[in-house]
């Protein structure tokens, strides 16, 4: 009977031993498991980082975004308004991880980023190769389209028209050499831009230069410069001080408005992109002006014209 009972005990001991070894492998990679999510959890705690151009039109976007994101998310919202140089500087803040997320023109993507000719394809392939080049060669999807077309329109002085008597971009090529032409770095670097504009047109101004794309107006204004680019959405179209000229030789490309989005950042955020999804086809190229002149002519705050607009369309509560 002695020895029965001592067998039992020895028994018991290597049952608890055997158990405390199983229980400290479990308990290791419950820890594992328990870190794992943890990380992910941070991670997804994380704000999203978004970042904007420096034009009123991608302020209030980015406002949107934000007020959209904050609103049917849990996440919250850095954002970085006006980055000098637009795409040439944000796309590698994006590649770093510096951003996560900024609106961006279809033809910008594939014109500066992947350095294609946009002569001859069409919008929807073009969108397709966005996709895939983006998804293959940076990691990045481009997320909804906000619905509006934003691509260039020449403009110039009232007065220098008037002075030249001018109505269309071809009657530019006799008097450019007696203009100076003002843009913003995108446009002037880009193939589609202000070179296929000279090339096309025949131009040759006086002098060329870089400023701000906010600031065009207020240096037209001022007369610093003769001739800009602008773009179908601004505000200021409307101003008698300028005159925008006719594209007669039907130059310009579609620049529908976007989302850029890590991928990354989409897989640690659950629901980001359903947030996103929720500005498509949200506005047109007349409420877009019409939200510009909001802000650049009555001086509202853009983040109040953003909020205004999302709660009457009931994007927003």
């Amino acid at each position: 009977m002695k020895k029965t009972w001592k067998k039992w005990v020895a028994l018991g001991m290597t049952f608890s031993m055997m158990a405390g070894i199983a229980g400290c492998g479990n308990s290791k990679h419950a820890g594992s498991e328990n870190t794992t999510e943890a990380a992910k959890k941070q991670e997804a705690a994380a704000p999203i980082k978004i970042a904007t151009k420096p034009m009123t039109e991608q302020f209030i976007l980015g406002e949107m975004l934000k007020l959209v994101i904050e609103d049917t998310t849990d996440y919250s919202v850095e954002l970085t308004k006006g980055i000098g140089g637009g795409t040439n500087n944000i796309m590698p803040a994006m590649e770093s991880g510096d951003f996560d997320l900024y609106p961006e023109y279809t033809s910008s993507g594939y014109i500066m980023v992947l350095k294609h000719d946009s002569d001859g394809i069409s919008d929807e392939d073009m969108w397709k190769q966005l996709q895939k080049e983006y998804k293959d060669k940076y990691d990045m999807s481009w997320i909804g389209q906000y619905g509006f077309n934003n691509t260039y329109a020449l403009i110039i002085r009232e007065e220098a028209a008037k002075k030249y008597n001018l109505t269309k971009t071809s009657q530019l090529a006799d008097v450019s050499d007696e203009l100076v032409f003002g843009g913003n770095s995108d446009y002037i670097e880009r193939k589609d831009g202000f070179h296929l504009l000279c090339d096309t047109y025949g131009l040759k101004f006086k002098d060329v230069k870089d400023i701000d794309i906010g600031l065009k107006y207020e240096t037209l204004k001022k007369g610093d410069i003769d001739v800009s680019n602008g773009f179908t959405t601004d505000a200021q179209l409307s101003n008698d001080n300028v005159r925008v000229l006719e594209d007669d030789k039907h130059l310009q490309v579609n620049y529908f408005c976007s989302n850029v989005v890590r991928n990354d950042t989409l897989k640690s955020h659950p629901g980001l992109e359903e947030a996103i999804m929720k500005l498509d086809n949200s506005i047109t190229d007349k409420e877009m002006a019409s939200l510009n002149y909001k802000v650049e002519v009555e001086g509202k705050e853009d983040v109040q014209v953003a909020k205004d607009y999302l709660t009457e369309k009931g994007i927003i509560k």
